[in-house]
């Protein structure tokens, strides 16, 4: 079974993405591929415009003397891709917190406008081991639905609350039940940032966070970040296996790191807590992870091809494409395969490709203005009003149905 869900097969047959021996561990996506990848970027989007994000790009190339103050020099070097630029030493980045620390730290900050949340997709690049690099799973390039909050201390419980919401209103549309998510809380590791009482403060944060909203959750001891303890989401696959998605979590050390402040109330300067949380987390990790649990038979709404028309014979030809046309116009991704074949090869082509609907059209449909439709699973919904199916198929899309 894992055999016939392997995401590197399957996103062949779909077209996808393709792995590359120019860019090992650097994965090469195709136009049905980003559809995939643009549908959750925009699933994401939405929750973020609603919560009162600003997103932000920050440089890819930064001075090595940045990943020194951030920690991330003595931590995760190893991992890390640097070059030369002008005689200094630079590297690219894999990680975006340091980048947003600038962006919040650039100019004075008033408690007024806090919490201040940034969230950014830009892409990352780290440095795995060859031997351990897997298809979409383990890869070296990759871009996360990130975030960065500056907050005072006190709103540490609402905002942490805020994102918990989040991954619960995001998870069903890709098919996971935030009920049967596996929550743990990774503390301190062995290697790690800042001083103990920050660390037993963070934790205990987050903790807190996990209680007030009724969440059971395991401790998963030594397995934090070097910079803070995280609360982790894992998702368990259709093969369940367990997948950690989603991240949260709380850092007191990079904004005394930055030395970032804000005024308070008293008119004194203050330090934020910096909290790092990503719903989905890698993009890739995560389109590899949906390709093995749906085995490619994604929810109609983050399918490349929603629909595919299939005319009989060439008489059809001409119709099949007129009711793509109407589809497309309506904001359904849809296909004509008008090709001499039977209608059973285009069938089979349209099973392989996944095309959640297929849209078989002969004489009698092009005289009655209908298509005849048929569900992935082979059942066979009969002749249908091209407004009827439009009317089913809107609702799969813009309800996100999973």
């Amino acid at each position: 079974e894992a055999k016939k869900r392997d995401h590197r097969r399957i996103g062949r047959e779909m077209d996808l993405f393709s792995l590359q021996p120019e860019g090992p561990g650097f994965p090469f996506w195709h136009p049905r591929g980003m559809v995939v990848y643009n549908e959750l970027t925009k699933l994401i989007r939405e929750q973020l415009e609603r919560r009162g994000y600003g997103e932000v790009r920050t440089p890819i190339v930064l001075s090595d003397e940045l990943w020194k103050r951030s920690g991330h020099y003595d931590h995760f070097k190893d991992n890390m891709y640097f070059l030369e630029v002008d005689e200094r030493s630079f590297a690219i980045k894999p990680m975006n917190c340091p980048g947003t620390c600038l962006v919040y730290g650039h100019r004075p900050r008033s408690y007024r406008e806090l919490p201040v949340r940034m969230a950014e997709f830009s892409p990352l690049h780290r440095n795995e081991l060859s031997g351990t690099l897997h298809g979409l799973l383990r890869v070296r390039l990759m871009a996360q639905d990130d975030a960065h909050v500056y907050c005072a201390p006190e709103d540490l419980q609402s905002e942490i609350a805020d994102m918990i919401e989040m991954l619960q209103q995001v998870y069903p549309a890709i098919g996971f039940d935030p009920a049967e998510v596996i929550v743990k809380l990774a503390t301190k590791p062995e290697k790690a940032l800042g001083d103990p009482a920050s660390w037993e403060k963070a934790e205990a944060a987050l903790a807190d966070a996990l209680r007030a909203q009724g969440m059971a959750f395991e401790v998963n001891p030594g397995e934090g970040a070097f910079y803070g303890p995280k609360i982790e989401f894992h998702v368990t696959d259709a093969l369940g296996r367990t997948w950690q998605c989603g991240t949260i979590q709380v850092d007191f050390s990079m904004p005394e790191r930055f030395n970032l402040s804000y005024v308070g109330q008293d008119g004194q300067h203050h330090r934020p807590v910096m909290i790092h949380r990503a719903i989905l987390g890698s993009f890739e990790r995560l389109i590899g992870i949906l390709i093995e649990h749906h085995a490619g038979r994604f929810p109609v709404w983050l399918a490349p091809v929603q629909a595919t028309v299939l005319s009989i014979t060439e008489a059809q030809g001409e119709y099949a494409v007129a009711v793509r046309d109407r589809l497309r116009a309506a904001g359904v991704r849809a296909e004509a395969d008008i090709r001499g074949d039977k209608v059973g090869s285009k069938i089979r082509d349209a099973i392989l490709e996944r095309v959640p609907y297929q849209l078989v059209v002969g004489g009698r449909e092009m005289e009655s203005g209908q298509v005849a439709v048929r569900l992935l699973s082979g059942e066979d919904l009969g002749p249908m009003a091209i407004e009827d199916f439009l009317a089913r198929i809107r609702h799969e899309i813009d309800e996100r149905v999973a």
